[in-house]
């Protein structure tokens, strides 16, 4: 039987994966694009000349530290698909294939600086404390967040796409404004430096508002990161056709360093968004750091990706799998046995028990709150438009207490 030809017709003959990038950077004589990688597929740890300065601040309890996060994660991730299809949630956003990028990206970062994600930043949110069932308000829709972000310095989730980087930018430069206000105020402070980190996906790089954020974060000087997911897949569109060099390479026009990393090598984007931060907080500039992964499952549970690529492109990325190459590389070194690995599961396993617990008794609030906190002050249009929601719901009650009352009587 012959291989299954997609119905296909913009996307037929497009390379999915770098082939496309390299043959266009090879017509106009650049050098191909070099990623960083220090700990490969085959959980082999390499060196680099800038970045394995950070990686050696990784000691086996950190090491560990990131496998357990990207377990915990990737459990939460499947729990949050199941409560989805059993009706608990109206809609999931997964994140499997790309936990290396988020967990080594948020553990490089410190307390004081601040993120902002887009809607599928769950293991990011893990490593700012978020609690993991307040994320699934939102997507249950009774909560239009979920958390506080000035208890952790996570944003709320964005759905407006690349809106967040704008936002980013905007926040970034209020931090440089009072770093210098309090400087100049009290030249012996000594609170450190902070720096804002943006996360947009290879689809929001096409969008006019991430080219915009560029050009004031360049402008301005400001003291942010901007983290680029290339999973590959802006739902149906693949990352050549929204672009034909790496997106890493952007950064050359705004006039500030982009990196391209192995973004399944969780040492590697740790040591990269290490040293990104480090060079914002020290007022160098922003930096833009393309994590190369891939997005393994559906855009969201109302996605069918079989729709637009083939199980072959799915299987020889699981093979890259960010979580697989590092338990290969504690256990060949002696870092992790046996026990470890079942604890982390067990971990995993009491994450998704109270996940699904806490999700189940979830209590629906009454939608009189949005008329309330739709204005500060009393405002004559919410309130008529409460009082006929009111005189709408009335109605629904007669119908019941009438169907209830022939009930009665018909026993």
């Amino acid at each position: 039987m012959g291989a299954t030809h997609l119905p296909s017709t913009e996307f037929d003959g497009t390379a999915v994966d770098d082939q496309l990038e390299a043959e266009a950077e090879a017509a106009m004589g650049e050098p191909p694009a070099q990623m960083v990688q220090l700990l490969g597929p085959d959980g082999t740890l390499g060196t680099d000349p800038v970045y394995t300065h950070y990686a050696e601040k990784l000691d086996p309890e950190k090491l560990r530290g990131l496998f357990a996060d990207m377990a915990a994660i990737r459990r939460f991730d499947v729990e949050a698909t199941a409560l989805q299809r059993q009706g608990q949630l109206a809609l999931w956003v997964p994140l499997t294939g790309q936990e290396a990028a988020q967990i080594g990206s948020g553990r490089a970062s410190q307390p004081q600086d601040y993120i902002f994600p887009t809607y599928r930043e769950h293991g990011v949110a893990l490593t700012r404390n978020v609690d993991l069932a307040e994320l699934l308000r939102q997507f249950r829709g009774v909560s239009n967040g979920g958390w506080n972000p000035k208890d952790t310095n996570f944003h709320l989730y964005t759905l407006v796409l690349a809106a967040q980087t704008l936002h980013a930018v905007g926040y970034a430069m209020g931090i440089q404004r009072d770093q210098k206000s309090a400087a100049a105020s009290d030249p012996v402070r000594t609170e450190p430096p902070a720096a804002v980190m943006a996360y947009f996906g290879d689809g929001a790089s096409s969008e006019g508002d991430v080219h915009e954020s560029m050009v004031f974060a360049a402008s301005y000087n400001a003291p942010v990161v901007f983290f680029c997911q290339n999973n590959h897949w802006a739902i149906s569109v693949p990352s050549t056709v929204q672009t034909r060099i790496p997106l890493s390479n952007r950064a050359k026009g705004y006039g500030f360093p982009g990196i391209r990393v192995d973004g399944n090598d969780v040492v590697a984007v740790h040591a990269v968004t290490e040293w990104a931060l480090d060079h914002a907080r020290q007022g160098k500039g922003p930096v833009l750091i393309e994590a190369f992964t891939y997005r393994v499952g559906a855009h969201t549970t109302a996605d069918d990706p079989t729709k637009y690529r083939q199980s072959a492109e799915e299987d020889s990325w699981r093979a890259k799998d960010p979580l697989a190459r590092l338990e290969k590389y504690l256990r060949a070194e002696g870092l992790a046995d046996d026990a470890f690995f079942a604890k982390v599961k067990a971990d995993g396993d009491e994450l998704a028990a109270y996940v699904r617990r806490t999700t189940h008794d979830l209590e629906t609030p009454d939608i009189r709150t949005a008329f309330a906190n739709t204005y500060v002050e009393a405002h004559p249009l919410v309130a008529e438009e409460l009082a006929w929601f009111e005189e709408y719901s009335a109605g629904f009650a007669g119908e019941e207490t009438a169907g209830q009352a022939e009930t009665e009587a018909g026993n």
